[in-house]
């Protein structure tokens, strides 16, 4: 039985709760949260995305709000880690050198260098780390892969990328840029991670952002430039209104067909060939989040599941996030 912790207990950490408690031959043991009214505010909705546990079993877990004292104490195997950002780096490197497995929330940290130290520390513990890059796993997102990969449609030719709703109402911390990273990096990201995981690191990208009148960006759209002549197009926004709610998307379109996905619209993933009538691919079970979670658990477990992200990938998301941010704010093209 692979014991479990959880070390942030909003948004995030319910959701990862959620997951590994679905999961066979797991067990969530203990929980690291220095919300000293932890148990109340677990019962209230948050999230963009449905799965975060609602009901939790307190009686079941191990309560700390020392980080120190929950490694040495709870008896672990593995933690989630699911903190604001900038606590990333060095919560993640502790539990390592606790000999401690380590999945941590994306983006993997707001600094090249800290992303760095992290893979460091990894390769010194001989543990695994890998940052939750869900979009990846995705069911739909994962199959899209899969048919740009084969070539069945032949070449991408163009692809835009969406990612929109309102500013995350779960945590002050969102807000600040250098906790967060902001929208670029905080929701933009998922995006952005996709669009290499498709194609590859762009030789350079264009970025325009918008900014909200206390001056913090809202709203990115970004070009990705490679060396062939495709158009790839990602915008990530937190300006829209409260009625509006969220919307993931994209539409892919490729010489012998357009891959459309939008989690607001029934069905939400189309496939429409140049020849024949739109269809449904079947795809996984399950959404990006338990799928993340139960490869990390065979990825701990020694079974070799085929590699989805690697901690290059995921520094190198950080790095293209912080050239975008670096156009938008000088008006400029940015190479990579």
């Amino acid at each position: 039985m692979l014991r479990v912790g959880i070390v942030g207990f909003g948004f995030m950490g319910r959701m990862h709760y959620a997951q590994w408690k679905a999961l066979q031959g797991a067990e969530v043991t203990a929980v690291c949260d220095a919300n000293p009214n932890i148990v109340q505010d677990t019962k209230k909705a948050v999230g963009n995305i449905a799965g975060a546990a609602s009901g939790v079993d307190f009686e079941a877990l191990e309560l700390f709000s020392d980080y120190n004292k929950f490694l040495a104490e709870a008896k672990l195997d593995a933690v989630s880690i699911s903190l604001p950002t900038f606590l990333h780096p060095n919560f993640s490197i502790q539990a390592l050198e606790a000999g401690l497995h380590v999945l941590c929330e994306k983006p993997m940290a707001l600094t090249l260098d800290e992303c760095r130290k992290m893979m460091d520390a990894a390769a010194q513990s001989d543990k695994v780390l890998m940052i939750g890059h869900c979009v990846r796993f995705w069911p739909e997102y994962a199959e899209t892969r899969k048919m740009i990969a084969d070539g069945r449609y032949g070449r991408v030719i163009a692809a835009t990328f969406q990612r929109l709703g309102t500013a995350p109402a779960w945590g002050d911390w969102f807000k600040d840029d250098l906790r967060s990273g902001g929208v670029a990096m905080d929701l933009h990201i998922h995006d952005t991670d996709f669009v290499q995981y498709l194609f590859g690191m762009p030789r350079a990208v264009f970025s325009r952002q918008a900014k909200a009148p206390a001056g913090g960006a809202i709203h990115i759209a970004t070009q990705y430039m490679y060396d062939d002549d495709k158009v790839v197009v990602a915008e990530g926004g937190w300006g829209m209104t409260p009625a509006f709610g969220f919307e993931m998307s994209f539409n892919i379109v490729l010489e012998k067909a357009t891959i459309s996905y939008d989690c607001t619209r029934t069905p939400a993933f189309r496939v429409c060939p140049v020849d024949g009538e739109t269809f449904t691919p079947q795809v996984a079970s399950g959404d990006g989040y338990s799928i993340e979670i139960d490869h990390f658990a065979r990825t701990v477990a020694g079974e070799n599941p085929p590699q989805v992200i690697t901690l290059e990938e995921s520094r190198n998301s950080v790095k293209i996030v912080l050239a975008e941010k670096e156009s938008a704010e000088e008006h400029r093209s940015v190479e990579l």
